[in-house]
């Protein structure tokens, strides 16, 4: 009997499976998307009777347009990405060029947001005793502080504690702890979220809290309802009384508008304890399955003053699609002074503030460094700047070493990734790649004195086009800690050395140098 059943499932399956495929969201976004394709094919048949004409013009055009371009204050790779573009495909990288600085949907979302950032202005004012005493201890990082306060509003604390996970498997018991304790509210805004053991066990805990009174919020980016949540899942949770919403849905049309991901990393419970690092709400990311090898992710807890800013980091973006009703005073509760010397400044990177935050930051410790910084990064797919940056650091004497990943999860990424292996090599750069895996953790550590963990790849799409959050770090006790986990990390990775890399396939590194030349578009 049980053996008909399965064979009677079985057969069911098989007949459903294609109406499955035919009618999954993924089918209809490739129809969508196969739909404005014939339409831009139709277009350009029927215009190729002035093909001359046409490509006359597009030539004349981006004559126009790369003076144009050349005259912008814009980070020179994107304008040499572009100018190639536009000379060697004159019509397409025109059209392209204009389609994408004419976006009305990218425009709208920047008004809203430096209207989200006015607003909250009033809420992030620097307490000027803490802002005395870093002046007095060190006048290079009252002088960093008082760059972060004038161009994107985050202040630096005292009075909080941190706590440093050198994984995720270290972080979730913690986590859900502290989701438990909740009173109030809990807020949580994740890049990935996908089902399994990590989210089902949050999930159920958000659940009941809903169920006593705290107010959850949850927020995740639109790359998920599109390939790993269905479309309908904000509806399933507000069913358990969890307010739901998707930051910048992915719908099948055509824009740039979808390259501004929700990149952040952020649980906030009460206004007392935060956390952000490199982890997602996943099951890779605490090992529980495994996914190019062993996943070396981090994070960090901070329970103070300095939360404050995660609360508001949250609600810019929770805000970004609501007009009215902003409240913020209800989640800014104050906090018990509770003695901590250290200095935490959390904050946050968006693409319409026309600062580079993140990047700056980083340049920050390296150029303050007086004898190491360490790094370990997933991507490297950097600016001329940041490669001048890391050059100058390692060859006026300051130990720079560089832990990437032993697998990679993106293999173009990667070839694009081992074409700076060389001229960083070469100017005193120690580069090593995590055997037993995938290093996803985003950190710069110090002289023991100053580092930064966060979401904040060294790319272009986290330093230029995402919206990313991370900690900075001054005098605190953590940064001991993440420096000896990096130290234990090195110890499982192997160096690359200019030896090691000449052995390297000269295919590989040769389509990684031609993706380059469009690294700033991708």
């Amino acid at each position: 009997m049980k053996n008909k059943q399965v064979k009677s499932n079985f057969i069911s399956a098989l007949i459903q499976f294609p109406f499955k495929i035919i009618f999954s969201r993924f089918t209809l976004a490739l129809l969508m998307l196969l739909i404005q394709g014939f339409v831009i094919y139709y277009c350009t048949v029927f215009f190729s009777r002035y093909l001359l004409w046409l490509f006359g013009g597009a030539a004349v055009l981006g004559i126009i347009l790369t003076i144009h371009i050349i005259n912008q204050s814009d980070n020179p790779a994107f304008q040499i990405s572009w100018i190639i573009l536009i000379l060697i495909f004159p019509a397409l990288g025109v059209f392209i060029y204009l389609f994408v600085k004419m976006q009305v949907g990218v425009h709208s979302l920047s008004k809203r947001y430096q209207k989200l950032q006015s607003e909250m202005a009033s809420f992030q004012k620097q307490d000027e005793t803490v802002f005395q005493k870093l002046s007095e201890l060190d006048s290079m990082e009252a002088n960093y502080v008082t760059y972060m306060n004038r161009m994107s509003g985050y202040s630096i604390y005292q009075n909080t504690k941190t706590k440093y996970y050198p994984l995720g498997e270290n972080m979730f018991n913690d986590l859900l702890e502290d989701l438990e304790n909740a009173k109030d509210y809990i807020f949580m805004e994740y890049f990935i979220v996908a089902k399994g053991e990590m989210w089902n066990s949050i999930l159920d805990v958000l659940k009941r809290k809903a169920k006593e009174g705290v107010k959850v919020k949850f927020m995740y980016d639109g790359t998920c309802s599109f390939m790993l949540l269905p479309h309908d899942y904000p509806k399933y949770l507000e069913s358990y009384g969890i307010e739901c919403r998707v930051f910048n849905p992915v719908v099948p049309i055509i824009s740039t508008q979808y390259n501004n991901r929700d990149h952040r990393k952020i649980t906030v419970v009460d206004g007392k304890v935060g956390y952000t690092g490199g982890i997602n709400l996943a099951d890779e990311y605490i090992n529980k399955i495994e996914r190019f090898g062993h996943w070396k992710d981090t994070a960090i807890r901070l329970e103070g003053s300095a939360v404050r800013s995660l609360v508001l980091m949250f609600l810019e973006n929770w805000y970004i699609d609501n007009f009215k009703n902003h409240d913020y005073e209800t989640y800014l509760t104050s906090t018990e002074k509770n003695g901590t010397e250290s200095f935490v400044l959390p904050f946050g990177d968006n693409p319409f503030d026309h600062y580079l935050i993140g990047e700056d930051t980083y340049f920050h410790v390296l150029q303050t460094a007086k004898k190491y910084v360490h790094i370990v990064m997933p991507y490297l797919i950097i600016d001329h700047e940041m490669l001048n940056n890391l050059r100058y650091a390692a060859r006026r004497g300051i130990e720079v070493v560089l832990i990437m990943p032993g697998i990679s999860d993106k293999p173009f990424i990667y070839y694009m990734a081992k074409t700076f292996y060389r001229p960083l090599l070469e100017s005193g750069v120690k580069i090593y790649e995590y055997s037993p895996g995938f290093t996803h953790a985003k950190m710069f550590i110090s002289d023991d004195v100053r580092a930064v963990i966060g979401s904040i790849n060294l790319d272009y799409r986290s330093l230029y086009l995402h919206f990313e959050d991370a900690v900075y770090l001054y005098r605190d006790g953590s940064i001991i800690d993440m420096e000896h986990d990096f130290q234990k990390t090195l110890q499982k990775s192997e160096e690359v050395t200019i030896q090691v890399l000449s052995q390297y396939s000269k295919i590989k590194l040769l389509i990684g140098k031609l993706l380059r030349l469009f690294a700033p578009l991708l």
